[in-house]
C-alpha cells in the first residue's frame, strides 16, 4: 500500500466520523460553563489581610488577585477577558427593537450613519437626522414642563438594564408633582447635545437625556442623566446638570428616578440649570 492510499483512507475515516449521527449530537450540544462572579482573592497568606479586604469593600478596582510568576491568575486573567468584551459588546451592540417597542418607545436617529462617524465625528451624534426633525416637528408633544429622551450613547447594555425601572419612576416622579410631561422617545446614535436641538422643537422647560456611559471593565451598565433648561445656541457644558453612575452598584434605577424627579422640580422653579443652579441652591441651603 502506497502513501496516496494511507492518506485517502485517513480522509474517508474523518469524514465518516464528521458525518455520523453521533458527530452531528455533539456539534449541536451546547455546553454551559460556569464561571465565578466573585472577587478573586488570589494572595496566599498576605501580610496585611485586613488591609487588603477594606480595600476590596471601598473600590472594584482589581486589588488583591493575586499573580503567578509575572502573569495574573488564570481566573483573573479570563474574568479580565470577559469584562473587556462586554465594554466592547455594549458600545457596538444596539439596543433592541423588541426592548423599545416593549417600553414604548418610538425609534428616531441622529446624522451618524454607522459607529464608525458616530465615534470619529463628534457633531454628527449631536444632530437629528432630517426624518427624526420631521417626525418630532408633527409628532413631537409641544409646549410641555419636561421631555425625556432616552439615548444608547456608549452603552446600549446600560440602557437596557436601566431604564425599565427608571423611566415609570421618573415620570410617576414628575407627574405626582404636577408637572407636565411629554412622551418619551428614543435616539440612535446620540450625543448629549442632541437634547438642545430637541428642546429647540418640541419648545419644552427642561429637557433630560437617559444616556449610556462610556463602559468600563467594572461595569458595562452605567447611565447618566443630563439636564438642562431651555438651552440656546450660547449653551455651553457648564448649563447642564448631571447625575452619573446609575446602575445596579451605584444609584439604582428605582432611586434615580425619584431623585431625578425632585432635582427637576428644583430647577423648574429656579429656572436655571448647571453650575447656575447650583450656586443657587448652595446659597438656598
Amino acid at each position: 500500500m502506497d502513501i496516496q492510499e494511507i492518506v485517502q483512507r485517513v480522509v474517508d475515516e474523518v469524514k465518516r466520523n464528521m458525518n455520523s449521527p453521533k458527530n452531528d449530537i455533539d456539534q449541536n450540544k451546547e455546553e454551559t460553563i460556569y464561571f465565578p462572579e466573585e472577587r478573586i482573592k488570589g494572595i496566599e497568606k498576605p501580610h496585611n489581610a485586613a488591609s487588603i479586604e477594606r480595600a476590596q469593600s471601598i473600590t472594584p478596582a482589581r486589588i488583591g488577585i493575586g499573580r503567578t510568576g509575572t502573569r495574573m491568575l488564570t481566573t483573573s486573567y479570563l474574568q479580565f477577558l470577559i469584562d473587556h468584551a462586554a465594554a466592547q459588546d455594549a458600545v457596538l451592540r444596539d439596543v433592541s427593537d423588541d426592548f423599545l417597542q416593549n417600553m414604548g418607545l418610538h425609534k428616531l436617529e441622529t446624522r451618524a450613519n454607522d459607529m464608525k462617524s458616530y465615534l470619529m465625528d463628534l457633531d454628527a451624534g449631536r444632530k437629528l437626522s432630517d426624518e427624526a426633525i420631521k417626525y418630532l416637528e408633527k409628532n413631537g408633544e409641544k409646549g410641555k414642563d419636561v421631555q425625556i429622551i432616552v439615548c444608547d450613547g456608549l452603552s446600549s447594555s446600560a440602557v437596557e438594564a436601566n431604564v425599565v425601572d427608571l423611566l415609570p419612576a421618573l415620570i410617576q416622579g414628575l407627574k405626582l408633582k404636577n408637572i407636565s410631561v411629554a412622551k418619551p422617545f428614543f435616539i440612535k446614535r446620540a450625543r448629549v447635545w442632541v437634547q438642545d436641538e430637541v428642546a429647540a422643537i418640541v419648545n419644552c422647560d427642561l429637557v433630560i437625556s437617559l444616556i449610556g456611559e462610556r463602559p468600563g471593565l467594572n461595569t458595562d451598565e452605567s447611565l447618566s442623566a443630563y439636564m438642562i433648561y431651555r438651552p440656546t445656541e450660547k449653551t455651553v457644558e457648564a448649563d447642564r446638570t448631571v447625575i452619573s453612575n446609575i446602575h445596579k452598584d451605584g444609584l439604582t434605577s428605582v432611586e434615580a428616578g425619584a431623585y431625578l424627579s425632585d432635582l427637576i422640580e428644583q430647577m423648574l422653579r429656579a429656572k436655571c440649570s448647571g453650575v447656575t443652579f447650583a450656586r443657587q441652591r448652595n446659597v438656598n441651603m
